[in-house]
């Protein structure tokens, strides 16, 4: 008999770190994770199992299904938007094909469990794309259909990957015989700049808010690549994770559509030094704009609309600006340092 599990991919990242954090507090989740490397210390005493390997490897995902009942997969593995620019052909082969790939792996379940595989996808803010600063600035907050015009490789894959689940889930094969929709319960979540107390950034756009944080907490200066009066989403990491759980534990039938965005906060460069030297006054964080990367932000909306989460399932963040450095940020930053 197949163990029943929840799998997770990119299981090292900062959102698997949180979600396994979470999950194992539960105590009533199988965990297999799976990741190119073995996971810390941190997260194998809170998992069953890890597995090592790379969600293209299709023998992989073959033994994975043959050998566990999965419920639900929390698909998080992708290449980040900043490295995707340096490898565009790479990041489509791991972020495209490689969800399709586990996509693959829950219609198989689906049909053998006799039931919808819930598949969490996350997605990215990445997605949109406004033409010009002008625009982007007389922009009020942007819902999910609008300015879907993604000028990055991570933010077209996101967008490919989020039609591609849909389709999975409600289309898929429709002209066989027999019907194969609803074997996928896919759910997606547009996610802005997360900000982890815990774990460090890996290669995102949005990644000089945490970056400027901890270099702030190790005494290190920092040389922030966007402009002072640059301004996106953002959101704690706790509010993420509460959000993506949130989401796949709703009920189906209050879901008004399968991809949805969530935001917190909307601060400026110049916000977050300043916060940042409120609490770290001796601080070095200087400003040398990195063209190239601030045209990639100056793409995204400064706030994003998420009427939709708080209607459908009752979304609201935990942290604003000020509480997200007060009641988790400063505290835990302080804790991780040993401040």
């Amino acid at each position: 008999m197949r163990k029943p599990i929840i799998l997770i991919t990119g299981i090292n990242g900062e959102i698997g770190h949180g979600l396994v954090e979470y999950l194992s507090h539960k105590g009533n989740y199988s965990i297999i994770g799976l990741d190119l490397k073995p996971p810390n210390s941190f997260i194998q005493k809170r998992v069953d199992d890890y597995v090592v390997g790379n969600i293209l490897d299709k023998d992989l995902l073959e033994r994975l299904n043959a050998e566990f009942e999965i419920s639900a997969i929390f698909h998080l593995a992708a290449i980040l938007s900043t490295r995707a620019e340096f490898s565009p052909r790479i990041a489509h082969d791991v972020n495209v094909t490689g969800t399709i790939n586990l996509l693959d792996l829950a219609i198989e379940q689906g049909q053998s469990l006799g039931r919808a595989v819930k598949f969490f996808f996350p997605s990215s803010i990445a997605v949109y794309g406004i033409s010009n600063s002008n625009l982007r600035d007389n922009t009020g907050p942007v819902p999910e259909d609008q300015f879907r015009y993604p000028k990055t490789m991570y933010g077209c894959n996101k967008l490919y990957c989020e039609n591609i689940g849909t389709y999975f889930a409600r289309y898929y094969k429709r002209l066989s015989v027999e019907s194969s929709t609803n074997l996928v319960d896919f759910r997606s979540i547009r996610l802005p700049g997360l900000i982890s107390a815990h774990t460090m950034p890996s290669g995102g756009s949005s990644d000089y808010a945490p970056e400027m944080i901890h270099a702030a907490a190790r005494k290190n200066p920092y040389t922030c690549f966007v402009r002072e009066d640059t301004v996106m989403p953002f959101m704690t990491m706790p509010d993420a994770i509460r959000a993506i759980l949130l989401l796949v534990k709703a009920p189906e039938s209050s879901l008004s559509r399968m991809v949805y965005n969530i935001t917190s906060f909307s601060p400026t460069a110049g916000d977050f030094r300043n916060k940042i030297l409120s609490y770290f006054s001796d601080a070095k964080i200087t400003f040398e704009v990195n063209d190239k990367r601030q045209a990639i932000v100056d793409s995204w909306p400064r706030e994003i609309d998420d009427t939709s989460a708080r209607e459908d399932w009752n979304w609201k963040p935990i942290h604003n600006f000020n509480s997200a450095f007060e009641d988790y940020l400063i505290p835990e930053i302080c804790k991780k340092y040993g401040l």
